[in-house]
């Protein structure tokens, strides 16, 4: 007789969700459905109508310069990934996404795109080029971004070029005049001679660099007072120098003074081979001077230590290099001056070091005349120097005879008029600060500058960072702890065109009734100045600051000013784009762009959280504190997180030269946007986080076992009614309560890790859920109630129940990290057709609990379950059976195990069915009392196999049939029956 198939009578699995993802040729038609559809606004409308409390995101504003890099890939998904995560738990979560759209980089570009151009062009249309530049970038960045799968108002970002945000920057600017923070002066200041524009600290970064160490001797005329100092140790016929060591020596022809420190003791040395030359050195050095010369018969002359102090009230002068006039230049006292290394005697240029300016001015010598800084804005020397030294680069030189340092050391070497002596020469490689944005060596320049004064804010700032804000990770509060504890002031003007300028007038002749205007000490007059301007920007943006003809300087004074009708010019330096961004706070929260109220001002204030990279420290982190601090008297921010930079999969830099960068259009063509989210959810993000290939591939075969699992889950669904079919949770088979209850478990700790910002904890928990609980565990002993019972049956909509629970749990907890794969999992399940996870909330998910005691019962069992696996491995390898349906298990019935089956609720046939067996038997313990796992064997079963459940079992018909199998089939047939009368 043929045998008969029987496999139209069992539910087999069909669902219309794919098995291959095809993830970059679905994934734009979806995000074109969110998009079409508004989705982003209505998710926030479902918060606002549930009455959510707020939680935002502010976005730190990327640059509108080129398209994005993995790095800023890396970010924006973080940053949906909390978004997302804080909607889901029950938060209106808006992302208003922004750019930083001023500064030098994209002045650059549209100058070299210009070429010759750009000499013809005005201001105004200069400016417009580079708002068209940006806008450009802009359009192309938001396009990658929406295709990352990222959720924001793409309609209504916010950009740092945009009228109504250069009027924020201009009324931010007038509170900080208005609290007597803005300075003017001439000071020595950081200065890139390649972006020709001088630098604020938090815009410099430290790389190792080899430049010429030199030891100089300074020519001192020994005067009656130095005789009477030292006495017979200075012989009449001596000659006597200051020795110095600079690591700069293009610094020379600026030198104005020589700095000792008031508590060092210094001495005079000599060498044995030059008895009569004489040189004052601080005692602690003179060894290690010896050394680094190669005089090793230098030494201290012994009794004539004296204290700096006492040396400087000596009056001693001596002659600085290549000064032709015959000039003497005087000793200083300087708190800054060490014995860590050098000479102990520090060459002093005011107008290229900082503590230089400062110990000069202190002295009363005057510090503003040019030639202190005979550098230009390209660093090239100017006419304040001998001949031969003029049109000399001081770093960045295209050639050597273009070298300052060449050429200094040449001279020299050559012998200077002043008597300066060449003492020593070696290379030396050192921390040098560099631009950070051309990455060019910088120098200190001085130059008249704008200056924010923050000494009156640090306390402040340090109290927020420190005691009100959380930091992840932690380290994070003494990074930038240590930066603004160290910093003294903040230059704020950039001698530049793309920007929002420093909107301060000046006279146009001098007088002295008024320096510049507004002025602090009129509130007044600088309300009503500020007033009249920012009302100027939000209609006309700050290009009118650069129209003369249509707004001249006097446009600007409100026509009710006791001011109107002086003739006034004006500064047209712009702010450094740090403070641009970092007014972010006031000029895009609490606006229309969140439609919340002010977090400075509202009592029920939204939490606010910044999340960046760990640069960001001495960037909008610091300058968004700073701001804040001084406008608002705390903090931007509640919460901030940082995270690593992208590296090579070896962990060095990605570099196109060295081949090992990765793209994310590249990734996402491959692989899909949602593999790449599911990357950087696994990751560590604190630390610098390594991809190449290998680890994408290895992500995506992550990703492919979740979506297999899934789709398991939803090809068992086909029938299910959720309205109709489901099953209380308390009411559920026993091994389908235990799964959703695990899943609820799931859901507590990802709720947990998502609250920390620990995403790699969530993707290692899906995973781990996928693998174990669902397929290894629940989808194989589920196989049996979900194709074999009949369509109806109690066991199989148990079943059914828990896979529509468990798939809507692992949609809605998935949805953060691969929003395109969730949402066609969440419409791919009965009654959420047409509909988007984005709306619901992880508390509207229906999942079952289980007591400790529950779940520690269902472990043991778990792991009996086990050791029959691995007894049934020996039979399988040997071909005495091929699954565990043709297998039956022998177990010890203890004491213990009895009450597990008790308190999980399985009896003889569910624990069965738990090890895929058509039979257990039951054998009475070796030992009474014993309370360890029961012993457990595994049998060939004795029987035949049915032809449709392919379990073996006793019981068949002729054609094998078992008795499970007859009855359900007879219980179909008369429904049918029935059905049909």
């Amino acid at each position: 007789m043929e045998a008969r198939d029987f496999k139209d009578t069992l539910h087999l699995p069909k669902t219309s969700f794919p098995m291959k993802a095809d993830l970059p040729k679905r994934e734009p038609e979806r995000l074109a459905r969110w998009l079409d559809s508004g989705l982003y606004e209505k998710v926030l409308e479902a918060r606002r109508e549930a009455g959510a409390p707020r939680y935002i995101l502010h976005d730190g504003p990327p640059y509108a310069n080129g398209r994005i890099h993995i790095g800023t890939a890396l970010n924006k998904i973080l940053k949906d990934i909390v978004v997302r995560s804080k909607s889901h738990a029950g938060f209106e979560a808006p992302y208003v996404p922004g750019w930083d759209c001023h500064g030098l980089p994209i002045e650059l570009k549209v100058d070299k795109e210009l070429g010759s151009k750009k000499r013809e062009m005005d201001p105004v249309t200069f400016r417009k080029a580079c708002r068209e530049y940006a806008q450009k970038w802009v359009v192309a960045q938001r396009s990658d971004f929406q295709r990352l799968g990222i959720l924001g108002a793409w309609d209504a970002p916010y950009r740092t070029m945009d009228f109504g945000y250069q009027a924020a920057i201009a009324r931010s600017f007038g509170e900080f005049l208005a609290k007597g923070l803005v300075t003017f002066g001439f000071k020595a200041v950081l200065w890139c001679v390649q972006c020709k524009t001088a630098l604020a600290e938090a815009e410099v970064e430290y790389e190792d660099r080899k430049d010429a160490s030199i030891h100089v001797a300074f020519p001192m005329p020994v005067t009656d007072a130095l005789r009477a100092l030292w006495g017979e140790a200075l012989a009449a016929d001596a000659e006597l120098f200051a020795v110095i060591w600079t690591t700069t020596p293009w610094t020379l022809p600026a030198n104005r003074a020589v700095c000792l420190g008031p508590e060092i003791p210094y001495v005079l040395a000599r060498r044995a081979s030059e008895p009569a030359k004489l040189y004052v050195l601080a005692a602690p050095l003179v060894e290690a001077t010896a050394k680094a010369l190669g005089w090793a018969d230098l030494a201290a002359i012994p009794g004539t230590a004296r204290r700096g102090a006492d040396v400087e009230m000596a009056r001693p002068t001596y002659r600085r290099p290549f000064d032709v006039d015959g000039i003497s230049f005087g000793f200083l006292l300087g708190e800054h001056v060490s014995t860590d290394d050098g000479t102990g005697l520090v060459h002093t240029a005011p107008g290229h070091g900082r503590e230089d300016h400062d110990v000069v001015k202190r002295s009363g010598f005057p510090v503003d005349d040019p030639a202190l800084c005979p550098v230009d804005p390209a660093g090239f020397y100017d006419h304040h120097v001998p001949e031969p030294l003029r049109g000399k680069r001081v770093v960045a030189a295209k050639s050597p005879d273009l070298d300052a340092n060449r050429a200094v050391l040449a001279l020299l070497e050559a012998g200077d008029p002043s008597g300066a002596r060449l003492l020593g020469k070696t290379d030396m490689v050192h921390s040098y600060p560099h631009c950070w944005r051309c990455k060019s060596p910088v120098v200190f320049r001085a130059t008249h500058q704008w200056f924010i004064d923050l000494g009156a804010l640090r306390d402040r700032a340090l109290t927020e960072i420190r005691e009100k804000v959380e930091w992840v990770p932690a380290f994070g509060v003494n990074r930038i702890g240590a930066m603004v504890e160290n910093r003294l002031e903040w230059t704020i003007s950039r001698q530049r065109l793309w920007g929002s300028p420093i909107t301060i007038l000046r006279p146009a002749e001098p007088r002295d009734d008024v320096e510049y205007y507004p002025s602090a000490d009129d509130p007044a007059e600088l309300k009503l100045f500020f007033d009249h301007l920012v009302a100027i920007f939000e209609k006309h943006g700050a290009d009118a600051w650069w129209d003369d003809e249509s707004f001249p300087a006097d446009a600007f004074v409100p026509p009710t000013s006791k001011w109107k009708g002086v003739a006034f010019e004006k500064v047209k330096d712009i702010l450094d784009v740090w403070f641009d961004s970092g007014v972010s706070h006031a000029a895009v929260l609490g606006t229309s762009a969140y439609g919340v109220a002010s977090p400075y001002t509202d009592p029920k204030a939204p939490h606010v959280l910044y999340l960046e990279g760990h640069d960001q420290h001495r960037g909008w982190f610091q300058s968004s504190l700073l701001t804040a601090v001084a406008l608002n008297g705390k903090a931007p921010y509640d919460t901030v997180v940082t995270h690593g930079f992208v590296v090579a999969g070896d962990g060095r830099k990605m570099s196109k030269s060295m081949g090992n960068t990765v793209e994310p259009d590249e990734v996402i063509s491959k692989h899909g946007a949602d593999v790449l989210r599911l990357w950087v959810a696994s990751t560590d993000y604190t630390d610098d986080i390594r991809l190449n290939q290998e680890i994408l591939t290895r992500t995506s075969e992550a990703y492919r076992k979740i979506r297999n699992t899934a789709r398991f889950l939803l090809s068992n669904l086909f029938d299910f009614d959720p309205a109709t079919s489901a099953v209380d949770p308390e009411k559920l088979e026993p091994v389908d309560r235990l799964l959703v209850a695990r899943a609820a478990l799931l859901l507590a700790d990802a709720r947990k890790a998502y609250d920390r910002f620990e995403f790699h904890a969530v993707a290692r928990r899906l995973r781990e859920f996928a693998t174990t609980d669902l397929s290894a565990l629940w989808c194989d002993v589920r196989k049996d109630a979900l194709f074999v019972l009949g369509k109806d049956d109690p066991a199989r909509r148990s079943a059914q129940t828990a896979a529509y629970r468990i798939a809507e749990a692992l949609a809605l907890l998935l949805n953060p990290i691969c929003p395109f794969t969730a949402e066609e999992i969440w419409e791919s399940l009965p009654g959420h057709e047409g509909t988007s996870p984005n709306l619901a909330t992880w508390d509207s998910l229906v999942l079952a609990t289980l007591t400790e005691e529950q779940h520690a019962a269902w472990g043991r069992l778990l792991d009996v379950r086990a050791a029959f696996v691995g007894a049934l491995e020996p039979l399988r390898r040997d071909g005495v059976v091929g699954t565990s349906a043709q297998a039956r298990a022998e177990v010890e019935k203890t004491g213990a195990f009895t009450a597990d089956l008790a308190t999980t609720g399985l009896d003889e046939v569910r624990f069965a069915e738990l090890l895929i067996v058509p039979e257990v038997v039951f054998r009475v313990p070796a030992a009474e009392g014993d309370t360890s796992l029961p012993a457990v064997s595994a049998h060939a079963a004795e029987g035949t196999k049915c032809p449709r459940c392919w379990q073996v079992k006793r019981d068949g018909d002729d054609t094998g049939l078992c008795g499970r199998c007859q009855a359900i089939l007879s219980s179909a047939t008369a429904g049918e029956t029935a059905a049909g009368a």
